[in-house]
């Protein structure tokens, strides 16, 4: 009993400790939002990669923008090889709006993908195979806390 009380006083005083040491938060709720993208696709596959992602993501990508949800879109590649556990090929940043504009689902997606793309087959088709040649995905939502100019 003295243990586990013993540990609950631990946990409780260091908690702040530790959640300081934490990421800082984002900004107020409607403070813009961002979050990057990172796309590692098997070798030799990185141009159909980039290809099918200009051609069947980008302009869906920056149709919201001019919804105003997005407020801009980058797209970068590392200038320098790195390890291949480290690696990878593409980053889309994406600034959202808001934080609920970079959590929720987009209402509108649906539409804007079959106005976009009324050959619906071959938009999957090409979806599909994009998924295929990539190897791993993760998205990292990120704070800038860089100090304002006095």
């Amino acid at each position: 009993m003295k243990k586990a009380l013993l540990s609950l006083l631990i946990a409780a005083c260091a908690g702040p400790a530790l959640l300081a040491q934490g990421a800082p938060p984002h900004g107020g709720l409607d403070a813009p939002y961002a979050v990057e993208y990172y796309y590692k696709v098997q070798w030799g596959h990185q141009q159909e990669f980039l290809n099918l992602f200009l051609k069947n993501h980008y302009p869906l990508l920056k149709k919201i923008q001019e919804t105003g949800r997005i407020l801009s879109v980058k797209i970068e590649t590392p200038a320098n090889h790195m390890t291949e556990e480290s690696r990878w090929d593409y980053r889309v940043t994406i600034v959202f709006k808001n934080a609920a504009a970079g959590a929720t689902a987009n209402p509108d997606e649906e539409r804007l993908i079959h106005q976009l793309w009324p050959d619906q087959k071959t938009y999957q088709r090409e979806e599909q195979r994009r998924f295929e040649i990539l190897l791993a995905h993760w998205d990292l939502p990120v704070t800038d806390i860089t100090p304002a100019a006095h």
